[in-house]
């Protein structure tokens, strides 16, 4: 796609406007479902409906997520294709991802022109299985919860690289992707959104410290497929069971949701995305990175240049989110509270991180990564 695709512009001009009856009676000519219930789910450019429906006549209930992709990107049917596959592949190997069922004729997805009266759209629909769970955001986060989401962040990129294999995996490679890591120089295209001076300036010096420290040595990293979204929506949490009174409160990741951000790139910037959203919701943040990296590593441990550019990468990511959240508000006023979710916090944190600086930053996470691991050692 090109970038003008990439960035957010046509895919929140495009988005679909399904209304409830047309969701049902997309579920149930595509896919055979006996609707019992649906509602809209939040969304960004895309619509999800949650659909519950009644199998064996009406003794089972299962639930389910209509996905329909807006219509600037699913013109894109092998990158979503691949995404899909991807997805599935993580659920066949064990992980919390929701499972891709295929349409009455067998297909992993259908192209449907959706009537609007004035306009006719094709979007792409997908019926995922509904997973259970609340999601990070509303769930005080603690440092096992981290560690866990930062070693499932590992584990998820490892699989995909040395498991997964599509005819289209090529269509991972998407160029001028605003939302890859790689392409942090490209915000400067989208900065006039930001109306106060202090924080364009901000964001020019993460850019400016991305080419001059970081750009030169991607060639050093180690590359992978990215997940490239693992932010606190995406991941639900449910409770463990535990008769142990010290785990009653102990969560484990029950779902990763939203596989439409995967692109080609590094094990770090994974780890750099992960650190960068689980910083938002938590009212401790600047020890974040040291449990989410003490996860990761726990499963592919980074090299020292690698790890030399991590925090200058979750500055990348908070740069990315915050320049993009007021461009697309510009774009798309009506959305703005869902838009700026992140927003909210993201450039107090940007701000910090940035002041107290990288040498400080670096020490904090390794100390709090150590002092973590010494009393798992000891439990």
């Amino acid at each position: 796609m090109t970038s003008e695709n990439e960035t957010g512009k046509s895919q929140i001009s495009s988005k679909p406007a399904v209304n409830e009856e047309q969701a049902i009676s997309l579920a149930q000519t595509l896919f055979g479902l006996q609707v019992s219930k649906v509602k809209p789910l939040p969304s960004y450019d895309d619509q999800n409906f949650y659909i519950q429906t009644w199998d064996d006549g009406r003794t089972t209930q299962r639930e389910y997520v209509l996905k329909i992709t807006n219509g600037e990107d699913s013109k894109n049917t092998k990158l979503i294709e691949v995404q899909t596959y991807a997805m599935k592949f993580l659920y066949d190997e064990g992980l919390p991802t929701p499972n891709a069922l295929l349409t009455k004729t067998g297909a992993i997805m259908s192209l449907q022109a959706i009537d609007y009266g004035a306009v006719i759209q094709k979007h792409m629909v997908r019926l995922l299985t509904y997973l259970p769970g609340t999601p990070a955001a509303e769930i005080k986060s603690t440092p096992e919860i981290l560690f866990e989401v930062g070693k499932l962040a590992g584990i998820l990129d490892e699989t995909l690289t040395k498991k997964f294999q599509h005819s289209y995996k090529k269509s991972f490679d998407r160029g001028e992707f605003i939302w890859n890591l790689s392409n942090t120089p490209l915000l400067r295209k989208y900065t006039y959104a930001i109306k106060e001076e202090n924080l364009r300036l901000k964001i020019e010096e993460v850019i400016n410290q991305f080419e001059n420290s970081v750009k030169q040595n991607l060639k050093m990293f180690r590359p992978c497929i990215n997940h490239g979204d693992l932010n606190d929506h995406n991941l639900l949490l449910e409770k463990i069971n535990a008769s142990n009174e010290n785990n009653r409160n102990q969560y484990r990741v029950s779902g990763i949701l939203d596989f439409g951000d995967m692109s080609s790139g590094y094990y770090v910037y994974e780890v750099a995305i992960t650190i960068m959203y689980m910083m938002i919701e938590s009212a401790d943040p600047l020890p974040v990175g040291g449990y989410v990296l003490a996860g990761f590593e726990s499963v592919f441990p980074l090299t020292k240049e690698e790890k030399a550019a991590l925090f200058t990468l979750v500055c990348c990511r908070f740069s990315q989110s915050l320049v993009m959240a007021r461009y697309s508000v510009l774009l798309c006023p009506q959305n703005e509270e869902y838009l700026m979710i992140t927003a909210k916090t993201g450039w107090k944190h940007l701000m910090t991180l940035l002041d107290i600086g990288k040498e400080a930053i670096e020490k904090i996470w390794e100390e709090t990564a150590r002092s973590y691991l010494e009393k798992r050692l000891e439990h």
